[in-house]
């Protein structure tokens, strides 16, 4: 019986520490970032688009329906006037706006992908205490079956940014290009 168990253990050690010798260093990164790019990207593009006006000017330009999703109750009390708006609002809409459009292409290309992926996960935490508190949405709980409910949904977003974050994007990035062209640029200098 021993020898059976010895035998299953060699199995197992071998066969996963093949996958983990041949995946060390770049797939974990790099399927962290495939996931959030097939996705989030879409839908943070998306919901980007709509707090932006249109065309390349257009692009510079935050919406009135930015203000509507982002601060909403602040903007309906400020007769949605921006102008009546604080400095904080404007602030937090316009970090908003554009962190929809720069923190998932950061994250996906592996460029500054941890300081981009910290900053989706702040972004995530924002989003939700906004639909929470501003739009009316459920957050429900965890551990009761219900995995549609919107706190389930955002911690399944947070899983991969959290590996990006903490183990970085991988060899497979430009953050990995960028450090081996800049570590070779200084040992010739």
């Amino acid at each position: 019986m021993t020898s059976l168990i010895e035998m299953v253990r060699r199995l197992h050690d071998g066969v996963f520490g093949a996958i983990e010798r041949v995946t060390d260093g770049w797939f974990l990164g790099l399927f962290s970032r495939f996931v959030i790019a097939a996705t989030l990207y879409v839908y943070y593009l998306n919901s980007a688009r709509t707090k932006v006006g249109d065309g390349l000017i257009g692009f510079f330009e935050v919406s009135d329906g930015a203000y509507i999703q982002i601060a909403g109750k602040a903007f309906e009390a400020a007769g949605y006037e921006t102008s009546g708006l604080p400095f904080t609002a404007h602030l937090m809409v316009i970090a908003g706006t554009y962190g929809e459009f720069i923190l998932p292409i950061l994250v996906i290309l592996g460029l500054f992908s941890r300081i981009g992926a910290a900053g989706m996960i702040a972004f995530i935490f924002v989003q939700t205490y906004v639909d929470v508190t501003g739009h009316g949405v459920a957050l429900g709980t965890l551990f009761n079956g219900q995995p549609s409910e919107i706190l389930d949904q955002r911690l399944f977003w947070v899983v991969p940014l959290i590996y990006v974050a903490v183990k970085g994007p991988g060899f497979v990035s430009l953050d990995s290009l960028l450090s081996r062209w800049w570590g070779g640029r200084v040992a010739y200098a």
